[in-house]
C-alpha cells in the first residue's frame, strides 16, 4: 500500500490498481483530497496496472465540493487537473459509488471511463440549491449522456436520482450488490481489461446532443413550464444556459469556456452568497449553546393531541409520518370525527402516500373525548383556540392527567409559555411546539424555551423536530416569540402606508418583487379577511371590517381587498380602493404618492430593527437563526438570505439612518435598537454577533 497523502492509499489487486479516498465525513473535495486524487492518479497512470478503481471509504462517495473553500484562493491541484489526469488515463478508469456522488463527486465521477453503483447510491448535481451551477464541465457532461431534458430537470431541480433510475439514464454503467461494491468494482474493471472496453469519454459523445441542435422551443418551453419555481432566482437560469452552451457550441472546450464564466458570475454574486450563507445557518441553529449535543433524551414512543381541528389534525401527521402513534382528543364528537377524517382526505389526496401507506398511518391514530386517555403519552401537545384562560385551563388538568416525565407543549403561536407553564407543578416539562400552518406541510417548528424549561425537554424537542422533517429553531419567551414578533412590525407599515396612499396591490407588488410569494394583503385575502373577526362586534371602525361586512371576506368569498374570477386570479377592486379612500377622508389625512423604495423600506428596516431588539433581548440566540424562522416560515426568499443577512447586505448603517429619519416624522414605533445603534458605532454587522 502507497500513502499518497493523509486522505488517499493507492493499493493493487492483482492488476487493477485501487485509489482509496478516506476524507470524513463526507470526502468533500477538499484541497487535500484533490491533491491525494491528483498523486493517486498520476502514480497509477504511470504503474504497470491494467485498470484503476476509485473507491470511498465511510458513508459515501465524494459528496460534493469543500464549500468552506469557496471565495478563497484555490490551493493544490484544481478538480479540473484531477479530472483532466482521470478521463486522459491510458487505461479504463471505474468510479465505484455507495451513498451519494452530488456535485463535484458526480462531476468526478463523470470522467471515468466507466461507473459502477450499489442499489442504495444516489447521484446528483445539486449545486442550484447554492446558488450555483456546476462548475466542472457538470452541464457540459450530463446532456450528453442522459440527454438535453433529463439534465435540464437535474440541474434546476437539483434532485438525486436513486441507483437504479440512474442505471436506466446512463450515468451507471452496472449495479453491483449491496455490500459488495470493492468485490464489485473488481470484476467490472477486470472483464472491462478482458474484453478490451474502449475508454468512453462522456466529453466526447455528442449524439444526445445533435438531436436538440434546432430546436430552441426545448429550452423556451422548459422556461415557461417552470417560470414560477424559478422566479427571481438566477442559478437555475444560469443553469439553463449552461445545457444551452453545450448544445450549441462547436466543441466541448467552447461550451465549459461558457459554463466557466456563468458559474463566477453566480459565485461571486449576492444570491449565492446568501444562499450560501443560509446553508450553514440552518445547520447552526440546531446547536443550542447551554445544551450539550450528548444531552440525554426523553423517549417519545407516543403523542397525545388536544383538539382535531386544522392545527391538531397537520401535527398528528407529522408523528404518524414517522410511525409514531398518536392520540387525539377533543370535547365534542363531531369535531373529534370531522378532524380524523380530514387527516385521511389529506393522505387520500397526498400524490406519494400509498394506500397502503395511508392505511398504515391511520392505524396508528385514536381518537378520544375522555382527556384521561393522554395519560400514557410521552408527549401531549394543545392545539386549541388561543386564549390564555383555555390553554391555562388545559395545562392545569394535563398537570394531573400526564404521566412523570411526559413533555407538555403548547402550539402557541404567541401566548407567554412561563404563564402557562406555571399552571402546572413541572414547568421543567413546559415547552412551546410553534407549528406552522398546514403543519403537515411547513418545515419551521418554532421552539419556545420557558424560563424553567429542562435542558433535556429543550434537546428532545429540537431531535424530535428533526425526526419528523422539521427544520427546528430555539426561541425564548416574548410575545409572538421570533417570527410573529417581526411580522408584526411589517403588518402595522404595511396598514399605515394604505392610510397614506398606497393601495393593497402596490404594497403587495413591491414585496412579491422582493421574493416574497405574496404580499399581506394577498394574504390575507388567502387565510379569510374573518380570521378572529366577530360579525356581533364589528362597527365598521377599520378596512378589514367594513370588507368582512360586506361579505367580502377573501378568496373564499370571490373578494376581500381583491376582486378575484372564478380560478381565484386577483384583481384590484375599486371597491376597497373606494372604501380606502373614505377612510382616509374620514381621518383628515391628505394621501401622497409613495415610492416603491418607501414601500419596501417601511416594510422590511422595521424588521430588521426588532430582529435586532430579538437578539438584544437574548430571545434568539444568533442572528442567523431568526433568518431560518424567515426563511422557513415566512417566504422570505432564500436568495436574499433572510432579513438580517438583509441588513448586512443593505448595510447596518443605512438601516439605522432609515430608522432615525422615520422615527423623527412618523414616531416612536421607529425607535432603533440599542444594538442597531451599537453595530454601527463599532463598524460591526450582525454576522459579527456570535452565540
Amino acid at each position: 500500500m502507497t500513502e499518497i497523502n493523509s486522505v488517499t492509499t493507492l493499493t493493487r489487486d492483482g492488476d487493477i490498481a485501487v485509489i482509496t479516498l478516506n476524507s470524513p465525513p463526507v470526502n468533500a473535495l477538499s484541497a487535500k483530497v484533490r491533491e491525494g486524487l491528483h498523486e493517486g492518479f498520476k502514480s497509477a497512470n504511470a504503474s504497470d496496472a491494467k485498470a484503476i478503481v476509485l473507491i470511498c471509504d465511510g458513508r459515501t462517495f465524494i459528496a460534493g465540493a469543500d464549500i468552506t473553500e469557496f471565495g478563497g484562493a484555490m490551493a493544490g491541484p484544481s478538480l479540473q487537473d484531477v479530472q483532466d489526469m482521470m478521463e486522459g488515463s491510458p487505461k479504463p478508469v471505474i468510479a465505484a459509488i455507495h451513498g451519494t456522488a452530488l456535485g463535484g463527486g458526480l462531476e468526478v465521477a463523470l470522467c471515468a471511463h466507466y461507473r459502477v453503483a450499489v442499489p442504495s447510491a444516489r447521484v446528483g448535481l445539486p449545486e442550484v440549491n447554492l446558488g450555483l451551477l456546476p462548475g466542472a464541465g457538470g452541464t457540459q457532461r450530463l446532456p450528453r449522456i442522459v440527454g438535453v431534458e433529463a439534465a435540464l430537470d437535474m440541474v434546476t431541480s437539483g434532485r438525486h436520482v436513486p441507483a437504479k433510475q440512474a442505471l436506466a439514464m446512463g450515468l451507471v454503467d452496472e449495479l453491483v450488490e449491496e455490500g459488495k461494491l470493492f468485490e464489485g468494482a473488481l470484476a467490472f474493471a477486470r472483464k472491462a481489461v478482458a474484453d478490451g472496453k474502449p475508454l468512453v469519454k462522456v466529453r466526447d459523445n455528442n449524439a444526445k446532443l445533435e438531436a436538440a441542435k434546432g430546436h430552441p422551443e426545448i429550452f423556451a418551453d422548459f422556461r415557461k413550464a417552470n417560470a414560477r419555481k424559478f422566479r427571481g432566482f438566477l442559478a437555475p437560469e444560469y443553469n439553463i444556459r449552461c445545457i444551452e452552451a453545450a448544445v450549441n457550441s462547436a466543441t466541448f472546450e467552447e461550451g465549459l469556456k461558457a459554463e466557466r464564466k456563468l458559474f463566477t458570475e453566480l459565485m461571486m454574486g449576492a444570491q449565492s452568497a446568501a444562499q450560501r450563507y443560509y446553508f450553514f445557518a440552518e445547520r447552526q441553529a440546531n446547536k443550542i449553546p447551554d445544551v450539550p449535543d450528548d444531552t440525554p433524551l426523553r423517549p417519545i414512543k407516543r403523542v397525545g393531541i388536544l383538539g382535531a381541528g386544522t392545527m391538531g389534525g397537520g401535527i398528528a401527521m407529522n408523528f404518524l409520518n414517522v410511525g409514531i402513534p398518536v392520540t387525539i382528543v377533543e370535547v365534542q364528537e363531531a369535531a373529534l370525527e370531522r378532524g380524523l377524517s380530514t387527516i385521511r382526505k389529506n393522505y387520500e389526496r397526498s400524490r406519494t402516500a400509498k394506500a397502503e401507506e395511508t392505511e398504515a398511518r391511520m392505524a396508528l391514530l385514536s381518537g378520544s373525548l375522555d382527556f384521561d386517555k393522554l395519560g400514557d403519552c410521552d408527549l401531549i401537545i394543545e392545539a386549541v383556540f388561543e386564549r390564555m384562560d383555555i390553554k391555562k385551563d388545559i395545562f392545569a388538568r394535563l398537570d394531573k392527567v400526564a404521566k412523570p416525565g411526559a413533555i407538555l407543549a403548547s402550539n402557541t403561536s404567541y401566548l407567554d409559555i412561563d404563564e402557562i407553564a406555571s399552571v402546572t407543578s413541572r414547568p421543567q416539562d413546559v415547552i412551546g411546539l410553534h407549528f406552522f400552518s398546514p403543519a403537515n406541510v411547513m418545515k419551521l417548528l418554532e421552539v419556545i424555551r420557558g424560563e424553567k424549561t429542562a435542558k433535556d425537554v429543550i434537546a428532545t424537542s429540537m431531535k424530535l423536530a428533526k425526526q419528523i422533517g422539521k427544520i427546528a429553531v430555539l426561541a425564548g419567551v416574548c410575545p409572538g416569540f421570533i417570527g410573529n414578533r417581526m411580522l408584526s412590525q411589517r403588518q402595522r407599515e404595511a396598514q399605515k402606508l394604505v392610510m397614506e396612499g398606497a393601495m393593497p396591490w402596490d404594497v403587495d407588488r413591491v414585496l412579491y418583487d422582493f421574493g416574497f410569494p405574496m404580499g399581506p394583503f394577498a394574504m390575507s385575502d388567502l387565510a379569510g379577511l374573518d380570521i378572529g373577526w366577530v360579525k356581533e362586534n364589528s362597527k365598521g371602525e377599520t378596512i378589514r371590517d367594513v370588507l368582512c361586512e360586506m361579505d367580502r371576506r377573501g378568496q373564499k368569498t370571490g373578494a376581500g381587498y381583491y376582486d378575484y374570477d372564478e380560478n381565484r386570479n386577483a384583481v384590484p377592486s375599486p371597491v376597497t380602493e373606494k372604501i380606502i379612500n373614505d377612510f382616509i377622508v374620514k381621518s383628515g389625512a391628505n394621501p401622497r404618492k409613495i415610492s416603491d423604495e418607501e414601500i419596501l423600506e417601511r416594510c422590511v428596516y422595521p424588521m430588521i430593527n426588532e430582529g435586532a431588539k430579538i437578539l438584544e433581548e437574548g430571545k434568539a440566540i444568533r442572528p442567523s437563526d431568526i433568518d431560518v424562522v424567515w426563511v422557513n416560515g415566512y417566504g422570505w426568499p432564500v436568495y436574499r438570505g433572510g432579513p438580517m443577512h438583509y441588513g448586512d447586505l443593505v448595510g447596518p448603517d443605512k438601516v439605522l439612518a432609515k430608522m432615525q429619519e422615520f422615527q423623527a416624522t412618523m414616531g416612536e414605533a421607529f425607535k432603533p435598537s440599542a444594538l442597531l445603534e451599537k453595530l454601527v458605532a463599532d463598524g460591526k454587522k450582525f454576522s459579527d454577533i456570535k452565540a
